[in-house]
């Protein structure tokens, strides 16, 4: 088990997007243009330097013959629709003609994850679309929780394709070595049945899959934050009582947990946060403000940055398994209520 987690003493990750966004000045399509929400972070972002936005209106002004092309190179070709905005938006990033894009302020999330998964296709190796939150606790303490807003019942591969995923995030957004709890009502064996069973396949193939990521499971909330419990439950655990990044067993616990921790908690929840996509885009509540989009514009904007790097800090996920259905889509959850 690591020793007490630091105190937050680090520059807040906010600060931290903005510093590389201004240094990276990427491009970042946003397909809410008729919304004024939209527009204003659009002036923000660019009077403030933090990004070139692109702001889609008219589709039909986007689509371009890198576009179109791959649109039709699609496997989900008849399910684009190159009059909706969300779509050319998401081609635009598979094109290469925009570094990241953000929406969904005018839409609800299945429509974002089927625009990823249609028009950008998954990464290399991933199995699924999925999603976390990066909260921002009182204190400054970043930590990182998924799935909480696309996949609602992940099966143990499905489960370590999002630990893997998380982490990757959390490591891009805020600068520190994941360490990834796989959360239970048990830990290390204190209860039994399919639930638990599920938490500890996953945990197993997260180290087949990504064996340089500190993970551990199955661990109870308390046992993976907590030092002191971490040293009754858990003691020979590296990510006990360390933990920075929590895994939930389903959308239900997901979902509410992040919201408990935003309202009764006191953090600030950006996301949701897609992962497993082949090029950089998210979601947006439909209840976001102009500020709300500016964050994740700046998120979209440093995960840009990381891209080339992400690939390499962990092993890939096979490219055998299956791929979700995306007319089945769990994503009905809407994140980062305000």
């Amino acid at each position: 088990m690591t020793g007490d987690r630091p105190a937050a003493d680090r520059i807040p990750v906010t600060e931290s997007w903005r510093r590389q966004a201004r240094a990276s000045c990427v491009r970042v399509v946003l397909a809410d243009a008729g919304d004024k929400r939209a527009a204003d972070a659009a002036q923000r972002l660019e009077s403030e330097g933090l990004a070139t936005p692109i702001l889609v209106g008219d589709p039909a002004a986007f689509c371009s013959p890198a576009v179109r092309a791959e649109a039709e190179a699609s496997p989900w070709s008849d399910r684009i629709d190159l009059g909706d905005p969300l779509h050319v938006a998401a081609l635009m990033v598979a094109a290469g003609e925009t570094d990241a894009c953000v929406g969904g302020a005018t839409r609800p999330t299945a429509d974002v994850v089927r625009a990823a998964l249609f028009c950008i296709g998954l990464a290399p190796g991933v199995e699924t679309i999925s999603s976390c939150f990066l909260l921002e606790l009182p204190d400054g303490t970043p930590i990182t929780f998924g799935d909480c807003g696309v996949v609602p019942e992940p099966d143990a591969s499905q489960l370590a394709s999002i630990a893997i995923a998380s982490a990757a995030t959390h490591e891009a957004l805020v600068g520190e070595r994941a360490r990834v709890a796989m959360l239970s009502y048990s830990t290390k064996g204190s209860a039994a049945g399919p639930r638990v069973e599920r938490v500890r396949a996953a945990t197993e193939i997260v180290r087949r899959r990504a064996k340089s990521l500190a993970v551990d499971g199955e661990l109870q909330f308390d046992a993976a934050w907590a030092p002191e419990v971490a040293r009754m439950k858990a003691p020979a655990s590296e990510v006990a009582g360390a933990a920075n990044v929590f895994v939930f067993p389903d959308l239900d616990s997901g979902n509410i947990a992040y919201k408990i921790t935003e309202r009764l908690g006191g953090a600030r929840a950006y996301g949701p946060l897609l992962q497993g996509a082949a090029g950089v885009m998210h979601d947006m509540s439909r209840g976001c403000d102009s500020d709300d989009i500016v964050a994740v514009a700046l998120i979209a904007a440093c995960q840009a940055v990381h891209r080339g790097s992400l690939a390499s800090n962990h092993t890939a996920i096979p490219a055998s398994v299956p791929v979700m259905d995306p007319s089945g889509s769990g994503a009905e959850a809407r994140g980062g209520s305000r």
